[in-house]
């Protein structure tokens, strides 16, 4: 079956034993892994070994945060960062084809210190996170991101043994990468019909840890059909990104995905798992043939940057200022993933 299969529902698989030294075992599940990846690019995982207490505990946080009177989250505006940290008001980013996404969000990621040499050079990625003043929020989010971090390590080693190469092929890139944590809140919309909410799109990162409370994600077959991708109890939803997209050179898909707009109130955790902002990221040998020529190589983190500047309002703003521009070669949105074979036709 090719990439970007016409699949009618996302596979589900048990990583218990993973990484844990047994041969045999990592290539069972390295090969179930590869599979969803090369089939469909979506795929959920439970015997991940992370307590449901941890996203209990992180929701509980999300919902005290977004509880909070608009000007106080407005304190810790992302805005106001030099690294793209902090709250996300509703009507800040929106993809180019969609409306204003309804919802508010607040992103961090690795937390470096101000003095990080990285982020004295003006890095727009990296450097210390901006907290809210909110006693007893930190210490939850943190702790989630920690786990949900070392559970991307252990898979990005799956990965790389799924396609044959080096266990830590692509874990080698992973020191200090801009793996960012979005604690996103959907409100409550009785008046709300069933429509897009977030619009169509890939990841920019290598692919994507997602907890989230009700259903509303939906997931781009090789047909152009939209599939339901609730959430499991217990399991991630991992999707594939551009950045294995790339390094494999389509072997695996970064498949598009879009959510719903629903009634209900909804809160999604989405952790995108990065490699290092300087990352040179290109088809790997093996894949690439005379049938499937090589695609050009990207710097990861100008990636993301460039995407992420093509999002958000307070980028466009800094833009159309002269304050910040486009890396060099930067892609426009939808550039990967099951949307972008579309629109080539």
């Amino acid at each position: 079956m090719p990439s970007g299969s016409s699949f009618s529902k996302v596979p589900l698989i048990d990583i218990a034993g993973l990484g844990a030294g047994d041969a045999a075992t990592d290539q069972r599940i390295a090969a179930e892994l590869g599979k969803a990846a090369r089939e469909v690019g979506f795929l959920y995982v439970i015997g991940h070994g992370i307590p449901e207490t941890l996203f209990a505990d992180l929701r509980a946080a999300a919902e005290r945060l977004f509880a909070l009177p608009l000007e106080r989250k407005m304190d810790v505006y992302i805005g106001k960062s030099k690294n793209h940290r902090g709250y996300v008001p509703e009507g800040e980013e929106g993809l180019a084809t969609s409306t204003r996404d309804k919802k508010e969000a607040f992103d961090l990621a690795i937390d470096l210190p101000a003095d990080d040499p990285d982020y004295l050079a003006g890095n727009p990625m990296l450097g210390p996170n901006q907290w809210p003043d909110l006693p007893g929020f930190r210490e939850p989010v943190q702790a989630y991101y920690d786990a949900a971090f070392a559970l991307g390590r252990k898979l990005m080693r799956g990965f790389a043994i799924a396609l044959g190469e080096s266990p830590d092929v692509f874990e080698r890139y992973v020191t200090r990468p801009p793996s960012q944590l979005r604690l996103i809140h959907y409100p409550y919309s009785p008046d709300v019909v069933d429509a897009m909410g977030i619009g169509a799109h890939t990841d920019y990162e290598c692919f994507t840890l997602l907890h989230s409370t009700i259903p509303g994600l939906e997931v781009l077959n090789g047909d152009g059909v939209w599939i339901d991708a609730p959430p499991i109890p217990g399991a991630f939803v991992v999707n594939i990104g551009d950045m294995l997209e790339l390094w494999t050179n389509g072997e695996f898909i970064a498949t598009s995905h879009r959510v719903r707009k629903v009634k209900e109130e909804r809160y999604s955790f989405p952790l995108f798992f990065a490699v290092d902002y300087d990352t040179k990221v290109a088809p790997l040998p093996r894949f690439v043939t005379p049938e499937r020529p090589t695609r050009p190589g990207l710097i990861a983190g100008e990636h993301l940057y460039a995407q992420t500047i093509q999002v958000f309002r307070y980028l466009k703003e800094r833009m159309a200022r002269g304050e910040v521009k486009l890396p060099d070669n930067a892609l426009a949105l939808s550039s990967f993933g099951q949307e972008a074979r579309h629109n080539r036709g």
